[in-house]
Formats: structure tokens, sequence, C-alpha cells
């Protein structure tokens, strides 16, 4: 073991070895930084340059992109509040709220030095884990796997809001619309209304996107100011670092769930930072900031969304089963260089798994550092005024989302769930919370099934299932008694002051339409067979009971009760005859939509541009131009350099248009 180790530290330590790892690890900068690509996109590019070279080289490039991407996508989650991929969505909770405070600098070098905190740990643990890491990952079955998304589940309560009930509706509502499309245990389509673009459901990027980045993005432009102030953008760079060593043992724990939910095939990144998060809100003091910009909600998920880097390379290397879509390409890409993942990696090829493994940890020093040097160029962004930021965000949110299936569908469904996601936040239904039910529906669906299948009902008897249950239990005492004392402060607080006078019928159509939606989901479940449709009634009747309690809530409670919350009311929209409705920048993105199934992206997009920056920017027709010429130049140059897709119009179906307007 000892003389594998020594030879793999002397291969990384080689010039050949660190110049190839450089090259994944800026063109992982490059791809982390662009929201909505991340690992999948970045490691597809990287693959037909791989033939012929050497395996060690090769590996040396992956590896690197690997270890940077899910760094370098923090800056989005901060500086904009959009997540650079499912990996960095908790990061937003805590990350982007400091960046409007002025903290952006605090809240990147925080989540930087995680971030390398949670690489190197990964990497440490896996070079002796990687000996006892087959039968430990091998007595996890679909029955322990459910088990872990009911745990993942429990997590909600650390993300509900003022409301329980609430934040239990916006889950289960995240469920229902992750259930759409086919049921795992029967193949038979629900929910899809006939149609061919939610028979294979809906891409988690979309709906990250759509959740959390077009919510954001409007209610910046309504403030029509910059992200944060100026005066304060340059402070806190060094205090971040402070603010980690304050945390160092809630980063250990954070990484050690990173490296464990990692090792387990099926779950991966889409959940892991949910889950720290949850535990940084469970098990630390003063809770009252997080989500309000509190540090410690961006220590821990980046700490655990590194480490679990390294934990999805164990059963990727011994078993050659991808724990995330990243892995799955970065197993082709093995393959590709004449290196066949199973038991000889912890045998006879012993050496170059420890070269894998210790890649990943240099890769990490490599690529927190080159963050930090260009963190302060990058949150300057911050102090721009946001109009002229806006019409740039909304083509990387679309031009990510469209690759998400290359379908026109996806910006529809984009510009569906980012209306959903402007209610959520108008009315305080917590969206965490329902991403975490979408990111677990399929899953919890097809674990639970196998197990049953399996083992029938005594599933509930192993003794991982029990361990598992038993550590879920008491993670939801204390959410219950944390959420307890959260609605008794809220109920006190709504007490000091005149209370704001709501309009309540806003808040019961919006309850009354979530509660329709659980009742179909119980109608369109009984139109399937037994197998097929007891998961989405199961469902349905629990949620339509607890929304429908929501609904009495706010026809019945008085209005200081902490179920009640809308933003016009609180932000002064409502009031204010001068505020700019908050459908009016939906319009804009609903006409730009229009344009891309009529001409095109590339035409839209353009148009789109123009428009928005001298009509909402003020800025001179010359000036808008060049900017939009510029923008548009980069987009088609990446699309080229990535093979990638734009959405082609009615026009171009029509009339062959030269490069690049017939993209």
């Amino acid at each position: 073991m000892f003389s594998e180790l020594f030879d793999a530290l002397q291969t990384i330590l080689s010039l050949n070895h660190i110049t190839y790892m450089l090259g994944g690890v800026v063109l992982g900068l490059a791809i982390g930084i662009f929201p909505g690509l991340g690992g999948i996109a970045g490691l597809s590019l990287l693959l037909p340059f791989l033939y012929g070279m050497d395996p060690i080289s090769a590996l040396a490039m992956l590896i690197g992109l690997v270890a940077v991407i899910p760094t370098s996508d923090t800056f989005t989650s901060v500086l904009m509040g959009i997540p650079g991929s499912s990996g960095s969505q908790a990061t937003v909770l805590d990350g982007f709220p400091m960046a409007k405070k002025g903290q952006a600098a605090r809240a990147l070098s925080a989540a930087f030095t995680s971030s390398l905190f949670g690489g190197l740990f990964g990497a440490v643990i896996l070079t002796g884990f990687v000996l006892i890491a087959r039968p430990v990952i091998l007595a996890f079955g679909s029955a322990e796997l459910f088990m872990l998304t009911l745990l993942g589940l429990s997590m909600v309560g650390a993300l509900a809001g003022k409301s329980f009930v609430k934040g239990l509706s916006a889950c289960g509502l995240g469920v229902l619309l992750g259930s759409l499309g086919s049921a795992p245990a029967t193949g038979e389509y629900r929910m899809v209304f006939d149609n061919f673009y939610l028979m294979d459901g809906i891409p988690l990027v979309v709906v990250g996107l759509g959740i959390f980045a077009l919510p954001e993005i409007i209610d910046l432009l309504r403030q029509n100011k910059p992200i944060a102030n100026a005066s304060t953008l340059g402070s806190g760079w060094m205090e971040g670092v402070r603010d980690f060593l304050n945390n160092k043992w809630l980063a250990v724990r954070c990484s050690v769930i990173g490296c464990i939910i990692g090792a387990l095939p099926g779950l991966g990144g889409s959940v892991v930072d949910w889950i720290a998060y949850g535990h940084a809100v469970q098990t630390t003091k003063g809770k009252s900031e997080f989500g309000h910009g509190d540090v410690r909600g961006v220590i821990a998920p980046e700490s655990s969304n590194n480490a679990k880097e390294g934990g999805g390379l164990v059963p990727t290397l011994l078993f050659g089963i991808p724990g995330s879509g990243s892995m799955a390409v970065f197993l082709g890409g093995m393959v590709l260089v004449g290196l066949e993942p199973g038991p000889a990696m912890v045998s006879t090829d012993l050496d170059i798994t420890y070269t894998i493994v210790w890649s990943l940890a240099l890769a990490n020093v490599f690529g927190a550092g080159a963050c930090m040097f260009i963190s302060p160029w990058v949150a300057k962004l911050t102090t721009i005024r946001y109009a002229l930021l806006a019409p740039f965000m909304v083509m990387v949110i679309c031009f990510a989302a469209f690759q998400a299936t290359r379908d026109l569908g996806d910006l529809i469904t984009l510009l569906a769930i980012g209306f959903l996601g402007v209610l959520m936040k108008r009315f305080d239904w917590p969206r965490p919370a329902f991403l975490i039910g979408f990111v677990l529906a399929s899953g919890m669906e097809t674990y639970l099934y196998q197990a049953v299948q399996f083992d029938g009902t005594g599933f509930l008897l192993r003794p991982g299932v029990i361990i598992i249950g038993v550590i879920t239990l008491v993670s939801l005492f204390f959410m219950f008694r944390q959420n307890t004392k959260k609605q008794r402060e809220a109920q006190q607080d709504a007490g000091v002051g005149a209370p704001l006078a709501y309009n309540r019928k806003p808040q019961v159509i919006f309850a009354a339409a979530v509660n329709l939606a659980f009742l179909y989901c119980i109608y369109d479940g009984f139109q399937q067979s037994f197998l097929g449709g007891i998961f989405t009634i199961v469902i349905g009747c629990l949620m339509s009971a607890l929304s429908g309690i929501v609904l009495w809530q706010l026809l019945t409670k008085p209005s200081t009760d902490p179920v009640y919350f809308d933003l016009e009311y609180e932000q002064g929209y409502a009031l204010n005859k001068d505020a700019t409705s908050m459908m009016h920048y939906l319009y804009w993105l609903l006409a730009l939509i229009v344009g891309c199934y009529l001409v095109g992206y590339v035409i839209a997009i353009t148009v789109f541009f123009i428009a928005f920056l001298v009509v909402k920017a003020g800025v001179s027709l010359p000036r808008a131009s060049l900017l939009t010429a510029l923008a548009v130049g980069f987009l088609l140059f990446l699309t080229d350099a990535m093979v990638l897709e734009l959405p082609v119009g009615l026009l171009q179906e029509y009339v062959e248009l030269p490069w690049p307007l017939g993209y």
C-alpha cells in the first residue's frame, strides 16, 4: 500500500502531470462559472481530446476538471442567486443574501476555503477508505437508499420558514412535480396531458434555474439597483477565512457527510448540499440568520459539495457504477483511455487509484487558488446596475436550460416554473423545500418499489434501515421543536407594531391552486395500475390534507399569524402605484420565448437584448448594439466550441439562413 502511495505522489508531482491537470482546471473554471452546465457538459467537451493520450495524462485532465467545477460554480450562486449547478443550490440561500449586504468577498472567501478543505478531506479519507469501501458500499441496498431519501426529506424542517405546514406542502409540491412522467415500476405515464416533452419528466437544471434564478432576477429588476453596495465590496477576504476557522468542526462534519453520500450510487450531488445545510441548521446555535446571510449556510454545503467528488469516485472506480451524471461521463473517459474500473483498481492498479485520489487533492488546491485569485474582479459584477446585467443573465439561463433536452419545451417549462417560483417567493412557500422534494421524488419511489419487490415489508427490519430510521426520527424531533420555537417567536414579532393590512385573496387563491394540484394528483393516480399510481395517490392524499390546513389557516387566522406573508406588502409594492408589476418582467421573458419559437434563439435574444437595454436600462442605441454584439458573439463562440445547440424557430425551418443565424 505505502509503495503505491509514494509512486502516486511521485507521478502527480511531475511537470507533465501538473501541466495536463492545470489544463483541466482552467477548462473546469470556465465551465463552472457558466451557470447550469456543470460537470457533465465539461467532461463531455473533454472526451474527444483524450483519444491516443497517455492514460495518466488523460486522467490528470479529467480530475482537474472534476475537482474545480464544484468550486467555481459558487460564483453565480453567491453573486447572482443563480445555482451554478445542482450541487451549489443550497449555497444560494445564504451566499446571495450576503452578496446583497455587500459581503460578497466574505461569502466567496468562506466558500472557496471550505471547498478546498472539503476536497482535501475527501482525498485524505479515501486514501485509506478505498481498501475497505467495497463491503461498506455493498451493505447499502435499495431499502437503505430509500431510508436515506427520507432522511433527506427530513431536512425540509430546517428549511420550512415560519410556517411548518407551508414548508411540508411546498416539499410535497416538489415531490408531485418530480413524479411527473413514467412510473418506475410500470412505465405508465402520469400527469403528462399527452405531452411528449413531459413524458421523460422535467430536467433538474430547468427546475433549479426556474425556481431560484428567475424570481431573483425579477426581484432585483423591480428594485432597480446594484446587487451590493460598492463601498463594502472589497472587504472580507480574510474574514471569510476566519469564518471557516471558527466553524472548522462544522466543515469537518459536512465533509464526512459529503464523502458518505457521494459514495452511494444514485444520490450524488443533487442532495448532499441540502443534507449538509439541514445539518448545519440543526446543530448550530443562533439560527435566526440562516437564509438571510449566515456564513455557516455557505460553509456547510461547500464543504460537503467538494468532499462528495472524492466519495463519488469510490463506486465509479471499484464497481463501475457512477454515483452521478458527471461520474458517468468520467467512467466513459476511463474506458476510452484503456482503464477498466473494477476490483483490479484496489489490487493490481492500486497505484493508478491513488494517483486519481491525490490528483483530486492537488486539483482542489489549484482550483481554490485560481478562484480566490479572480474573485475580486468577478465580484465587481455585484456593483453594476442590475438592469445592465439582467439581459446577459437571461441569455445564459435560457441557453443553459435549453441544453437539458434541447427542446423548446425546456424554455416553456423554465418560464412556467419561474412563474411558480415568483409566487412561492411572494407568499413565503419555501423554495428549497420544494427543490428537495423534486430531487428526491424519483429515487424515493424507485428505491421503495425495489425494496418491497426484493424483501417485502421485511425490508423495514434490516439493520441499516433501522439505524437510518432512528436518525431520521431524531432529526424530525429536533426539527419540530425548533419550528415550534420559531413560530412562537414569529407570533411575538408579529405582535410588535401595527400589523400589515394584507389582502388575503391572492394568498388564498394560490393555496387553493396548490390544493387542486394535489387533488388532481390523486385523480390521475387512480387512472393508473396499482403499482403505477399508489405512490402519487399516497403523496396526493397526505399533501392535499396539509395544503388544506394552510388554506383553512389563511381563511380563519388573524393577519398576525405566521402563515400570512405577502412580499408585495412587505416591500411596499402593493401600496406604490408607480412600482413595476410582478408580471411585467415575466411578459418580457414570454416575448423572448415566443420569439425563439418564431425566429430562433439568436435573432430573438438579439432583439431582446437591444430592446431591454434601451427601454429598461436607458442605454443609448449604439452602446446597446455594441453590448449585444459582444454578448451574442460570446454565446455563439461557446456554442460552437462546445458543439452545443440553440433553439431553431419556424423561420429557420422554412428558410435556410447562413451561419450564425441558421445555427
